[in-house]
């Protein structure tokens, strides 16, 4: 079933632009909740970053799900992976995060997950999809679902997240910056660190409904960079809006990507005997990091990019650690979902129980010049398929032969297409992805 409404993460989009209305979000809440209460589940949580669209959508939702005869808890702003953990320790039937994760405010978005904590099945998705197409008809006051606040969200996660680390390890003596990005960890993730026993600087924890992802966190961690360097702290920590995401910076100001936190975690695994088979990335993540990997004699696989991708190989794989660039990191035996917090204490473990600073641990990874550009398009689905575009990606890629690739893909969560190029010279790949950037552009005019 084609479908017209769920994307890759959710559904998403452009508050007060169909589909993010407060009228479609309560017939999507009524949707859902008919289909789940149809299934004999009457419980579904909700939580949100820290967008201002996040009350209404919230309200709206509530309605729609209570309308429909089920009952509702309410967290409030709660990191998506916070969502996913809540939703199996508190029985819940669904969890639902209102967040658009790491675009800007005036976006917001409806991410689903089952009683496990997992996305939901196609099939799931369908039948609401189903149920959209149907007038809304409430059901009998005697059976309208009530809604409720868990008073207590905040310390059971922070909880979870002390436990992915065993009880004897302290951060004390660690001096790190966080940078929460205005987002739905502002409150929960200072306290993760420092109840661990880190000194803690945190940036970008002061949310005003407008100004998430705004110049920090995990897509814009330029102000951290110089915040480390400034304050000699030992590392930088950066998260994303809705706090599924992890990108770390060294002593000295270097960004350290998805990519190298996934090597870093991978390698100590292995080292340790706990790494449960390879570890997949996706067709974006960089040579250097898969030939850092391979002379661990740790195997790799490339998904395609998107964390439902990442984990559905997994799970095939039955391998338990994956990730993007991006950040988007997956340790399958500690969480269900991407968790930037919990990937965070599993980066620092090799940190501080082999006393290392961040650059040593990743220093053997030799990145292979990647760039890539964002190119805005109304259709980028289209537009990647274009014919100027296809000739264009054949050429470049005959300039780089086998010394390196190209990449091109449209957005799942936004309406652009990705132009990336990776090879062994800087200057002629930054050429190239321009030049196939303005291609793509031009095709798209």
């Amino acid at each position: 079933m084609a479908r017209k409404y769920f994307g890759t993460d959710g559904i998403r989009g452009k508050v007060g632009v169909h589909p993010i209305t407060p009228e479609f979000l309560l017939h999507l809440g009524w949707a859902a909740g008919r289909v789940f209460a149809s299934r004999g589940n009457s419980l579904i949580l909700i939580g949100k970053d820290t967008r201002i669209s996040g009350y209404m959508c919230e309200a709206v939702l509530e309605a729609g799900l209570t309308s429909a005869g089920v009952d509702v808890r309410l967290m409030g702003p709660m990191p998506t992976p916070g969502v996913a953990y809540l939703t199996r320790t508190l029985r819940a039937d669904a969890g639902i995060v209102i967040s658009a994760s790491h675009n800007p405010y005036f976006d917001n978005g409806i991410k689903f997950f089952d009683r496990h904590g997992n996305k939901l099945d196609d099939e799931i998705e369908e039948a609401i999809e189903a149920e959209l197409e149907k007038p809304m008809v409430c059901v009998h006051s005697d059976q309208l679902g009530k809604a409720q606040r868990v008073p207590d969200a905040r310390g059971r996660y922070i909880e979870f997240c002390k436990a992915t680390v065993d009880r004897g390890f302290s951060l004390k003596g660690l001096n790190l910056v966080l940078d929460c990005a205005h987002g739905a960890t502002y409150d929960v993730a200072p306290g993760v660190f420092t109840e661990l026993g880190a000194s803690v600087e945190v940036i970008a924890a002061h949310p005003n409904g407008l100004n998430i992802n705004d110049g920090c966190g995990s897509t814009h961690p330029e102000a951290l960079c110089q915040r480390v360097v400034q304050s000699g702290a030992d590392l930088g920590i950066a998260l994303d809006g809705d706090g599924d995401r992890l990108i770390m910076v060294d002593h000295a100001g270097r960004i350290v990507d998805g990519d190298e936190i996934l090597f870093l975690i991978a390698q100590h695994r292995a080292s340790q005997g706990t790494l449960k088979g390879g570890v997949v990335g996706t067709v974006m993540s960089n040579l250097g990091v898969e030939r850092a990997l391979k002379a661990q004699n740790i195997d790799f696989h490339r998904a395609l990019v998107g964390d439902r991708h990442v984990l559905m190989d997994l799970r095939e794989r039955g391998w338990e650690l994956g990730g993007e660039s991006s950040g988007h990191l997956i340790c399958l035996d500690l969480q269900t979902t991407g968790d930037g917090i919990v990937s965070a204490l599993q980066a620092l473990v090799p940190i501080v129980r082999g006393n290392r600073t961040l650059a040593e641990c990743v220093a053997v990874i030799e990145q292979i010049p990647q760039t890539m550009v964002n190119v805005a398009v109304d259709k980028p689905a289209q537009i990647a398929r274009h014919a100027s575009v296809c000739a264009a990606v054949q050429k470049a890629e005959a300039k780089l032969g086998a010394n390196g690739r190209i990449l091109l893909r449209p957005s799942g969560t936004e309406p652009v297409v990705r132009v990336m190029v990776e090879g062994q010279d800087a200057g002629e790949i930054d050429t190239l992805v321009h030049e196939l950037a303005e291609v793509v552009r031009n095709a798209g005019s």
